[in-house]
């Protein structure tokens, strides 16, 4: 038995991670050197982070995916504007936010809670707020750069040609490394 760090997401087609890869380009051209930016390929929406995960446990996360996406069935999402966390004006965590079907995404999300809560994985404090990560903003980042990054974020226009078309959910590897976070879909389950 071994441990592996796990999360369940949607991922993104392709096209879209090209128009991430872009957005990322045009704002590190701007920004100042204090932002750990998320390779695009990465990029995805989280609906549960599972942390250390035993390897023993995969087959039970999928029978929990497979019942909760019971009566889900496919659905869309665009992508929208960017934004931060806590908030465009002190950002910590660079996003782009999403839109569309959100009911079908937050019956999703609140389904995998409660199946994997059962699996004894933690509840998440924090409500639901399903975004895709850029960046995010260093330790010791001083105040001008702060400053200067929200005012990149209020400048800068994103419009996404390509929207998500979600069709199933993934349980994915997430590997730690100098170079950012390798991602690895070691199951996946339809929507229904």
């Amino acid at each position: 038995m071994s441990l592996i760090r796990a999360f369940i997401a949607v991922e993104l087609p392709g096209e879209l991670k090209q128009e991430l890869a872009a957005l990322e380009t045009q704002l590190k051209k701007n920004s100042p050197p204090v932002v750990k930016w998320v390779d695009p390929e990465s990029i995805h929406i989280t609906l549960k982070f599972l942390g250390e995960t035993s390897d023993a446990v995969i087959d039970e996360l999928l029978l929990a995916m497979e019942e909760s996406v019971a009566g889900v069935s496919p659905f869309k999402l665009e992508v929208g504007k960017l934004g931060a966390f806590p908030a465009v004006d002190r950002p910590q965590v660079i996003w782009v936010g999403v839109s569309g079907d959100m009911e079908k995404l937050a019956q999703l999300q609140k389904n995998l809670e409660q199946n994997t809560e059962q699996l004894r994985f933690k509840r998440e404090s924090r409500p639901f707020s399903p975004h895709l990560t850029l960046g995010r903003v260093r330790e010791g980042a001083r105040v001008k750069e702060i400053q200067r990054i929200g005012k990149l974020l209020n400048e800068t226009p994103f419009t996404a040609k390509h929207n998500i078309e979600a069709h199933e959910i993934n349980l994915l590897k997430s590997q730690l490394t100098q170079a950012g976070a390798i991602h690895t879909i070691i199951g996946m389950v339809k929507l229904q």
